[in-house]
């Protein structure tokens, strides 16, 4: 039997259109979110002739191309970048008084005409980093970064008074005024995936488009799995030393036992906390151990603010009314441009939560990049945050 291929276009780097014209009947298969299927159908013209139409089906999408469409539809879906851009630096940057204890640093770089996108880093209580400039083409994109409450070069450090989801969501408002930005792209991971979602929800008037990484919805199941011994299950080695700062009596409940530590009056308590609590998820952010990010879980500022912060939103569920309340608010940002982007092997955010969103949203896009875990840094899961901001700056360019 002979079956001869007319084309293939790529969409990205786990789903492709394809049309194929065989001389044997094609093969049924079934689809999930990665598969694809094709397939040929003939249909009879005023002629007595057969036409031929192209039937590709991907992720929750069909269409019908003719042959003299297929050029079009090369043009419509471009090959997009997956590289991260060069090293910039900021090109103005200031600190915004945002109540009458915090003030938020900020800074702008790329192109300060271009397309506005705002980065939420991690955490809660990460801050920001040079590397995060990277995920954006600087000729297009004005990027705005700035550290969250607490965190980073925003004062006072640490500090969790007035430092819940909802001022965080304030400060993304009134950062937006100062810069007198109208609407935004938004971009998150981690905690920030978590703090874009519910921004978004608040505020989807003025959210042009969204790209997610390592979902995080804040639900109990979630912070048992990391924190009270689920991923001990995949991590013993990192874990012993995290469970072993608690004593035995305490270990009902390892958040509740290190909040009572990382706000102890004896600041040397707090370091040696702050230090575990920063060691564990350092080692288990990475598919493969990175020395350099381990290495943070030693510098004690980073720590305190990292690992307080986190501890406080844990305990406290995010200030979110309902454990499913994320999920629960779809709809409110149903219409909004997203790619979903998901490690198959993130410990810290595991992939039941992206499924979960993805099956409440559908619309949205959903990567799953087979060989990382939690990080943004490994190399798979970079590759295809570039690749949602190309295709965001690809549709805003036709419009």
């Amino acid at each position: 039997m002979m079956r001869l291929s007319i084309l293939g276009i790529a969409l990205s780097s786990n789903s492709y259109y394809c049309a194929s014209l065989s001389l044997i009947p094609p093969i049924s298969t079934s689809s999930s979110s990665s598969s694809l299927s094709c397939s040929k159908k003939f249909t009879p013209s005023a002629s007595g002739k057969r036409n031929l139409v192209l039937r590709g089906q991907s992720v929750g999408f069909e269409s019908e191309l003719k042959p003299g469409d297929l050029m079009e539809s090369v043009k419509e879906f471009p090959e997009f970048n997956r590289n991260l851009y060069p090293n910039i630096e900021p090109y103005s940057s200031g600190f915004l008084k945002v109540s009458d204890i915090h003030t938020i640093y900020w800074e702008e770089s790329g192109n300060p005409n271009g397309h506005p996108v705002v980065f939420l880093h991690g955490g809660p209580g990460g801050g920001t980093a040079p590397s995060n400039r990277k995920f954006f083409d600087p000729d297009f994109f004005r990027i705005i970064l700035f550290d969250q409450r607490g965190a980073g070069k925003s004062t006072p450090h640490a500090c969790l008074v007035e430092n819940t989801t909802w001022d965080l969501i304030s400060d993304i408002e009134k950062l937006r005024e100062h810069l007198e930005i109208p609407e935004w792209q938004v971009f998150g991971g981690s905690w920030g995936s978590t703090l874009a979602l519910a921004y978004s929800q608040s505020h989807p008037d003025k959210v042009t488009g969204m790209v997610l990484r390592g979902i995080f919805l804040l639900r109990k199941k979630e912070i048992d799995w990391f924190y009270e011994g689920g991923a001990a299950s995949i991590f013993p080695d990192a874990w012993e030393p995290f469970r072993d700062l608690i004593p035995e009596n305490e270990r009902e409940s390892f958040v509740d036992a290190y909040g009572k530590r990382l706000n102890s009056d004896d600041q040397e308590v707090q370091y040696a906390a702050a230090r575990a609590w920063t060691m564990w998820e350092m080692m288990t952010a990475h598919l493969f151990p990175n020395n350099d990010n381990i290495k943070r879980g030693e510098d004690d500022k980073f720590s305190l603010a990292f690992a307080r912060i986190e501890n406080h939103y844990f305990v406290n569920r995010g200030f979110f009314p309902s454990d499913g309340f994320l999920l629960d608010n779809i709809d409110k940002i149903r219409h909004i441009k997203t790619t979903i982007v998901q490690g198959r092997y993130d410990v810290c955010c595991p992939m039941m939560s992206a499924w979960d969103l993805h099956k409440a949203w559908p619309e949205a896009d959903l990567k799953v990049i087979q060989d990382a875990g939690h990080s943004a840094n490994e190399p798979g899961i970079a590759a295809e945050l570039v690749a949602a901001n190309e295709k965001l700056k690809h549709i805003k360019k036709g419009a």
